[in-house]
């Protein structure tokens, strides 16, 4: 176990920094509310974090190893948000396996046992296989087996690669500073769009994703990995450039591809979360794809590990 982060200077210094950049940003941003859906969304979404900030930097300052077990939480709080989106909620084994998955997997951090950690796809894959058997029923098992998959692994293996950061020396430092770079990533973006954007990335999918906007936020995500590059235990232009160019270029699909899925289903939204737009997997929805690709760049690295 370790202290208490909340008492940490470094930490308290950080949560303030930040918060105080979020109400800066929402005194500036907030005449530019209503010039459009995007930019309501936008304001939503700064509005949101606004209100939930101090809590999360609360929640995340608990001593090691509760911040494991709160992102645990989340990803079984995202899966459940996924089967509601799908129509697999009532699906109660299908439901319950994933839940107990994502659980044994924040577990897995939690005993830094990577091994089983990298087979839990496999392990779920096989276990999933087994319900059809069990229940004797075929029908609609292999579309009930694909979405089981799809929910764990992007939103409990995956998002789950955070909690193998918080193994790293600093690790709850290094998860904060993640999660405020894909959230100026997401925001710069659709800022991008509005003031730049022509071309779009994927028109058929989002109407509000272009290369300019992407382009801008590629640069301001960087700068403020820069920034922010005190809250890593390593500060060399490798390791912020590469936080920076992951979360603003490897996050745009987390985007793109929950959009897909909404489209696909027909739905603009999966839900209400706190305040402002959305719920708990669209501030997820870059993580997913951010987190697994980070840790092992940052990996690959190199990164002194917890004693």
């Amino acid at each position: 176990m370790t202290h208490l982060l909340l008492s940490s200077p470094m930490y308290q210094e950080t949560a303030a920094l930040v918060i105080g950049f979020l109400f800066v940003m929402g005194v500036v941003f907030y005449p530019f509310r209503d010039n459009s859906t995007h930019s309501l969304a936008a304001w939503a979404s700064l509005k949101s974090w606004i209100f939930f900030g101090p809590f999360l930097f609360i929640l995340a300052g608990f001593s090691y190893p509760w911040p494991i077990f709160l992102l645990g939480l989340f990803g079984i709080s995202a899966c459940k948000g996924f089967f509601q989106m799908t129509g697999m909620y009532h699906r109660s084994w299908f439901v319950w396996v994933t839940y107990f998955f994502v659980a044994a997997s924040t577990y897995m951090i939690y005993q830094r046992d990577t091994t089983y950690y990298d087979m839990m796809p496999m392990l779920f894959l096989g276990t999933l296989s087994l319900i059809p058997i069990v229940r004797n029923s075929s029908k609609r098992m292999i579309q009930y087996i694909a979405l089981s998959l799809m929910g764990f692994v992007f939103f409990g293996w995956s998002f789950l690669h955070l909690g193998r950061m918080l193994l790293w020396e600093k690790g709850v430092f290094i998860v904060v500073y993640v999660f405020i770079l894909a959230e100026i990533a997401d925001n710069a973006s659709v800022i991008g769009s509005l003031l730049l954007g022509k071309h779009k990335v994927a028109s058929l999918i989002s109407t509000r994703t272009t290369y300019e906007g992407l382009l801008f936020s590629v640069a301001l995500t960087t700068l403020a990995a820069w920034g922010l590059r005190h809250l890593l235990p390593i500060r060399t232009e490798p390791y912020w450039l590469a936080a920076g160019l992951a979360t603003s270029i490897v996050g745009v699909f987390g985007d793109l591809f929950l959009c897909t899925i909404r489209r696909d289903l027909g739905i603009k939204s999966s839900g209400l979360f706190i305040i402002g737009r959305g719920d708990i997997i669209d501030r997820m929805d870059k993580l997913i794809f951010i987190a697994p690709v980070l840790y092992y760049v940052v990996n690959w690295l190199g990164i002194p590990e917890r004693l």
